[in-house]
């Protein structure tokens, strides 16, 4: 398993957000936190990368805990990336500058070979030279995908990361996406409270409830063999949902 959380424990103040929340999910795949807002999903995700503490249980990255009560290794030394839900891209940055900013460290030929390559995976070649208010919101959020896969990632985050789309390009892109990340090769974790990007997009689910996951899955057993009445609704699109179930 690339990535195995055990019995996670996250609490603000007397909150408690997350409340024993294990799962695992192998090298290659694409997992989902799937749960309306104030599950705990986003809190799992932020510990995931380091940007909270753990308070009990443990996170493992391939074999090596990174994350246990009273010690964890620092963001930038686990070798994840992230997308955001607001893309954060550098506004007087161009395109290749974004998705190029975590190579600064590569040498300048290595720079621009991954950089080409990022730009013909995602299909950003033609703005390069543009701003992120020179495009379109779609492709700002593939700059922001180029930009978290350019150092290769050994696992890659992304946190609600077409809930700023509208939604005939929120499903064109959910697929796109997956695509993009089979392509890398990358291990990804996708969380949403939009169970069609869920099923568009991933090859196990998480259903959260109350800091807890409900079952987690693949998308056929979830949409067809539900553990409980907290798990995948079906809405009136359920024919889309079955199809990308499977």
């Amino acid at each position: 398993m690339l990535l195995e959380v055990a019995n996670l424990h996250h609490a603000y103040g007397p909150q408690t957000v997350v409340a024993g929340l294990s799962f695992a999910l192998p090298r290659g795949a694409i997992g989902c936190l799937l749960g309306p807002s104030g599950c705990g999903k986003t809190t799992v995700l932020r510990c995931i990368a380091g940007f909270e503490a753990v308070q009990e249980g443990e996170i493992r990255l391939n074999g090596k805990v990174v994350s246990r009560p009273g010690g964890a290794l620092p963001p930038e030394k686990r070798r994840i990336g992230m997308v955001f839900q607001d893309y954060a891209l550098f506004p007087h940055l161009r395109t290749a500058d974004n998705i190029a900013f975590g190579l600064h460290g590569a040498a300048p030929g290595e720079r621009a070979a991954r950089l080409a390559e990022l730009a013909e995976l995602v299909g950003l070649a033609d703005v390069l030279e543009k701003y992120p208010h020179e495009i379109s919101g779609g492709q700002q959020q593939r700059v922001a995908l180029a930009r978290a896969l350019a150092p290769r990632p050994e696992l890659l985050l992304l946190d609600e990361p077409f809930s700023n789309l509208d939604v005939d390009l929120r499903e064109r892109l959910s697929h796109e996406v997956r695509d993009i990340i089979r392509a890398s090769g990358a291990t990804a974790i996708l969380v949403t409270h939009d169970q069609h990007e869920a099923f568009a997009m991933a090859d196990e689910i998480g259903v959260l409830h109350a800091g807890r996951i409900q079952q987690w899955d693949v998308p056929y057993n979830l949409y067809h063999r539900p553990a409980n009445r907290k798990g995948v609704e079906r809405q009136p699109a359920r024919d889309r949902a079955r199809r990308a179930a499977g």
